[in-house]
């Protein structure tokens, strides 16, 4: 089954803006852009040309990918919970089907002053994609200006974390947003949130 779990923006100003980039990795706004842009353009040719490309066995021909300009504000760095008592969670997909998922933790964080909880689930299927962490949500763009079936996050399992590096500007969409014979998990009903993240890929059809 076909599944897709497969990046711009006086001296008390300039010290300001030093200490405000150094808490998110040292990085300046021209640089990071310039890292989300690059893998933008990566994920734009291996659609037009990759196989494996959801392009590949559609009769529609590839357009340009749709995104929100990146911006650091939306690069945050969560507290890790992890869930000590794991059940799986099932997901249905936008084939009518449904796939099945261990809870390993929760991601919490604030944003423009709202606290925020996303369930971030383990792969359980057979596999390489065994044992990788998904992360599915949805917001108050999805349906408007993002794909409705929510978008996706790539995350690293390490071992002890306490915290989690959620970059929205890398959020992506499943490849159902392409060409609808694929299966794609929707978002748990948890990760609906109740603000807009308007980062990462909008919506491909218009």
């Amino acid at each position: 089954m076909k599944s897709s779990h497969v990046l711009i923006f006086a001296f008390a100003g300039a010290t300001a803006a030093f200490v405000y980039y150094s808490l998110r990795g040292g990085v300046s706004p021209e640089d990071y852009a310039k890292e989300i842009l690059k893998e933008r353009e990566e994920k734009a040719n291996f659609l037009n040309h990759g196989q494996g490309s959801p392009f590949a066995a559609s009769d529609e021909e590839f357009k340009s990918l749709n995104y929100y300009a990146p911006e650091l504000k939306y690069r945050v760095t969560a507290k890790l919970i992890p869930v000590q008592e794991k059940k799986v969670t099932i997901l249905p997909t936008s084939d009518g089907k449904e796939q099945k998922y261990l809870d390993y933790a929760h991601a919490v964080f604030s944003f423009e002053d709202v606290e925020n909880k996303l369930l971030i689930l383990e792969v359980m299927e057979m596999g390489s994609e065994r044992g990788k962490l998904f992360l599915a949500f949805a917001d108050e763009t999805s349906g408007k200006e993002t794909y409705g079936g929510g978008r996706y996050l790539d995350l690293k399992k390490v071992p002890a974390a306490t915290t989690v590096l959620l970059d929205f500007n890398t959020a992506y969409n499943p490849y159902c947003a392409y060409n609808d014979s694929y299966s794609c998990p929707f978002p748990p009903a948890e990760n609906i949130l109740k603000i807009a993240i308007k980062a990462g890929e909008r919506i491909y059809h218009k």
